[in-house]
């Protein structure tokens, strides 16, 4: 059956260890990371951290399971609790930015562009504890051709090490320098925000990129058929 949100784009964009080494691999920039493991945890590494950091479980999403901490006694705090629910912790240094950028990419091409904002006194673009209408902070969608072209060109690379599908690729811009947080599979794509831009040639997009693949699949099951 043909997908756009295939199984291993999910396994991949659900594992954070699994992305942050492939990044690291292909030498895009990352926060500095650190990865603990429960068994083979020692307290004493927490002495020589920068801190604030960002504690993470490796299938965190929409910022549950991720955790700023302001110095030792609140990450090993942390650090115990998240090892209840998991066998490894993701611990990151924190990168401040007004907004992050997110890239929608379909089949290795940019899609849409969009600046997240953090919620209103808060580090993060979701805040499930604020009240109902601080719970996101604001959005700015904008073309393509405005971004930054070292800010496009880092999410393509980070997205063609996931597959060929549809992502939103995350990313901070600090100094001139592109940091990829995440490569998110099948994206947000709300109405008046993501496609604020493109509006309906979006969808048209996504349904254009499935019809392919659909042709492509018939067009192979025809070869394989031949052959026998």
């Amino acid at each position: 059956m043909v997908v756009i949100d295939d199984p291993w784009s999910i396994l991949r964009c659900s594992n954070k260890i699994y992305q942050n080494e492939i990044f690291k691999k292909h030498k895009l920039l990352t926060p500095e990371t650190e990865v603990f493991t429960k068994n083979l945890f020692d307290p004493k590494v927490l002495n020589n951290m920068n801190y604030p950091l960002v504690l993470k479980q490796p299938d965190s999403a929409f910022s549950l399971g991720v955790i700023k901490v302001e110095n030792k006694v609140e990450a090993s705090a942390e650090i115990n609790k998240l090892f209840k629910i998991s066998d490894m912790v993701v611990c990151q240094e924190f990168l401040y930015s007004d907004f992050d950028w997110r890239i929608g990419i379909i089949d290795n091409t940019p899609l849409f562009a969009c600046k997240y904002y953090m919620c209103k006194d808060h580090w993060q673009i979701y805040n499930w504890k604020g009240e109902e209408e601080d719970k996101t902070g604001n959005s700015e969608t904008v073309s393509i051709e405005s971004v930054p072209e070292i800010v496009v060109q880092t999410a393509l690379k980070a997205s063609a090490l996931i597959g060929d599908g549809l992502y939103g690729v995350d990313l901070k811009m600090i100094d001139g320098k592109v940091y990829v947080v995440e490569v998110n599979d099948n994206p947000n794509i709300d109405d008046g925000i993501e496609d604020f831009v493109l509006k309906d040639q979006l969808y048209d997009t996504i349904i254009d990129s499935i019809y392919q693949r659909i042709e492509i699949a018939k067009n192979v099951q025809r070869i394989d058929f031949r052959r026998k």
